[in-house]
């Protein structure tokens, strides 16, 4: 069964392109390393809770969007393998240094999948 990190963070509407671009540019090189898959996606229909819910999760403000992306690996070591190569990578040096998003805010882990059907 694949391995899957996933991730769950706030963007600000106004630097959706920005986040976009750096998200191609990340997903190419996860992608290359290995990664089976590389998904993300924009809140659509993510009501703010009134105890618990993403926007909540995040910290969103009312200026920014809810994104929740996963890449799917082939194992745990093999995410542990292309993790390592893509943080190491030059090629995502730049997008990270002028991050369109607060990393501070970002919540994420890795999940041995319990059923696909």
């Amino acid at each position: 069964m694949p391995y899957v990190d996933g991730f769950v963070i706030a963007v600000p509407k106004a630097k959706i392109d920005a986040y976009k671009a750096l998200s191609q540019a990340a997903g190419a090189v996860w992608k290359e390393f290995g990664a089976l898959a590389y998904v993300e996606c924009l809140a659509d229909d993510v009501p703010y809770g009134e105890l618990t819910s993403f926007p909540r999760a995040v910290q969103a403000k009312d200026d920014e969007t809810v994104v929740f992306s996963w890449i799917t690996y082939e194992s745990r070591a093999a995410r542990d393998a292309i993790n390592a190569k893509v943080m190491a990578d030059p090629r995502l040096k730049d997008g990270m240094a002028n991050c369109p998003f607060d990393a501070k805010r970002m919540i994420y882990g890795g999940f041995e999948t319990l059923l696909s059907l």
